[in-house]
């Protein structure tokens, strides 16, 4: 496929499919993958490395200046920093940070309920490599924050971003079950006859595939799902 960049610059990019994912690979060293629900992960290749900036941060690993406002100052203030982002100075500034499980009181208890895998004995393995406690008040932010009609979909976002922090840790954890955030295709593809079966850790994938004579050379990181198909 091919992209219309600015100042007249094109990209080239194919989509990489599996059962839980898309990732789409480009040319330009911009790869997007989606959980096909709630949660956008961004991966750049190595030249980007401090040389972006924006809500995502400055990609220099150092998380203790992404909140680099966009006239270049340090800002401790999330509302402050995500202002100085607007798209359009039309748009009013944001004054009050808004707090899901004040406005849903009822949702509060069982979102921390649901939410308290994360720091549960089911991903013990990875709470010395990973910190839990950014990740569960997160999941109950989210959690809180869906309606009635997406209440799963918001809770199982939030425990997959955590569960892919610890597989970049290199701590796998088999957190899915038939009661919690199922993939219930594979309980019904036995071992001995299907091709096809969740891995919650995945395989790292390299892709080199040349599009329109622009190499890709794309890591897919580990990622939950099953092997990616390339289309």
């Amino acid at each position: 496929y091919q992209l219309k960049l600015r100042l007249g610059y094109f990209a080239y990019y194919h989509i990489i499919s599996g059962s839980c994912l898309v990732c789409s690979a480009a040319s330009n060293g911009v790869m997007l993958i989606w959980d096909k629900k709630t949660t956008v992960f961004i991966k750049l290749s190595p030249d980007y490395k401090g040389k972006v900036c924006g809500l995502c941060g400055n990609f220099d690993d150092k998380a203790n200046n992404d909140f680099t406002t966009r006239s270049g100052l340090q800002d401790n203030n999330p509302l402050n920093f995500g202002n100085s982002w607007k798209q359009s100075p039309m748009c009013p500034d944001v004054t009050e940070e808004i707090k899901p499980c004040d406005l849903k009181p009822h949702r509060k208890s069982w979102a921390e309920k649901e939410c308290s895998i994360i720091q549960s004995e089911v991903f013990k393995i990875c709470h010395s490599k990973v910190d839990p406690l950014p990740y569960y008040e997160a999941c109950v932010h989210d959690a809180c924050s869906c309606d009635s009609g997406g209440d799963c979909e918001c809770f199982c976002s939030a425990v997959a971003a955590y569960a892919q922090e610890c597989i970049k840790a290199e701590a796998c954890v088999f957190w899915r079950t038939p009661d919690i955030c199922p993939i219930f295709c594979d309980y019904y593809n036995p071992r001995n006859e299907c091709d096809w079966h969740y891995e919650p850790c995945g395989s790292n994938i390299t892709t080199c595939r040349m599009i329109n004579n622009v190499s890709t050379n794309f890591t897919v990181p580990l990622l939950e799902g099953n092997k990616f198909l390339a289309t």
